[in-house]
């Protein structure tokens, strides 16, 4: 096989799978006409085999989505072109496969396809070398994206410091959880003891008054508990107290500075720790920020997935809340689930708080995996987490 025709589908990874898995010199595509007529989407999948390490040729051929005559017209065109061709009938239209079907029959091509829940291909008709073939593949967080057209963008975090990081992620989700009532405020005075001037290095030593503005008018004092505690952890330094008049300290570093200074990282920072510690993903991303290219002719639109790991060919996207579960956050993670992980993509929430009965509802209809505070509590998300990949 040197020509392999794929059924373009919405969903990106099954346009994917069988031609990084087998390698063609060449790949048609049959596809509605806004694809055939897109050239940065184009180019953007092959930027996607680029990255992969192999450059096939490309074709794009525009196909009626429900005309089953005609699109057997195109393949019996292409299969007289093409005469060593395989076709792919894993994806595309029903009329596209209505047609495949009647293009082998008439012509012997062979034809094969795959399942995602034996992960494995399968010969449908004369192609015996897909067939009861494992998929090996594995796809980084980065390749999901770029395979769905869109773009990996820096997020908040800087994931190649992260490792040197791990063994203290678990201890400052224990001292959220002994602080969890007052962990807003105690960020919140933090971060008003700790300014710092547009475009200047943020300092480390900080010396501020022990009560400070707080939100709406109110007056927020230092926790001198949580303090301690978080001197104890290491994440603050050199703690001073004086009570009712000042509060001096040093921040570790730069890091450490950043994340006491943002209510929602000490639960990110833990959930991707607990994603590491399945042992299961081979990538593993804290705030990625995807760029959707020329969304609905809206031109670009920008979303951030609080942690991401990828498992293979399947990957996990995961919302991080110190807050109730709104049913648009759930609505939103389906969104991106669907954009750029297709049918087989897993989903999770993370939640500091109990989940109520109607977002487990509602989290259920959408697929949606939730794991809440008291989960969190029992230190069960990493067995969660196997159990949504279906890993245990």
């Amino acid at each position: 096989m040197n020509t392999l025709i794929e059924l373009y589908d919405d969903r990106a990874i099954e346009n994917i799978l069988a031609p990084d898995m087998f390698r063609p010199q060449r790949i048609i595509y049959l596809c509605p006409g806004e694809i055939a007529q897109d050239r940065s989407r184009q180019e953007k999948l092959k930027d996607f085999f680029k990255r992969r390490g192999w450059n096939p040729e490309l074709i794009f051929m525009e196909a009626s989505l429900f005309k089953a005559d005609r699109i057997l017209r195109q393949l019996l065109t292409i299969g007289e072109k093409y005469p060593d061709c395989a076709l792919d009938v894993t994806g595309g239209s029903d009329a596209a496969l209505f047609a495949a079907g009647m293009f082998t029959a008439q012509t012997g091509v062979p034809a094969f396809t795959y399942s995602r829940k034996k992960n494995r291909f399968y010969d449908i008709s004369g192609a015996a070398f897909a067939d009861n073939l494992l998929c090996d593949l594995a796809y980084s967080v980065e390749d999901f994206f770029l395979m769905a057209g869109g773009t990996l963008l820096p997020g908040r975090v800087d994931n190649a410091v992260l490792s040197k990081y791990l063994s203290d992620f678990d201890p400052f989700f224990d001292c959220f959880l002994q602080f969890r009532r007052d962990w807003t405020d105690i960020i919140s005075y933090i971060q008003r003891v700790s300014p710092c001037e547009y475009g200047q290095v943020p300092p480390l030593s900080i010396q501020g008054k022990y009560t400070v503005k707080g939100d709406h008018g109110s007056r927020n004092s230092a926790n001198e508990a949580a303090l301690q505690e978080l001197e104890r952890i290491n994440y603050i330094q050199d703690l001073k107290i004086v009570r009712g008049e000042s509060v001096s300290f040093r921040f570790r570093d730069l890091n450490a500075r950043a994340w006491l200074r943002d209510v929602g990282s000490v639960l990110e920072l833990y959930t991707y720790k607990a994603c590491i510690d399945t042992g299961i993903f081979n990538d593993v991303i804290s705030s990625a920020v995807v760029r959707w290219d020329d969304v609905l002719g809206h031109g670009s639109v920008t979303n951030e997935i609080d942690v991401m790991a990828a498992r293979g060919v399947i990957p996990l996207f995961i919302s991080c809340k110190a807050c109730d579960i709104k049913t648009e956050a759930l609505n939103e993670l389906a969104i991106l689930r669907d954009r750029f992980g297709g049918k087989g993509a897993k989903a999770a929430i993370v939640t500091t708080e109990p989940c109520n009965a109607a977002a487990r509802h509602r989290a259920a209809q959408l697929g949606i995996a939730v794991i809440d505070l008291e989960e969190l509590k029992g230190d069960q998300i990493v067995q969660r987490l196997k159990v949504i990949m279906k890993a245990q």
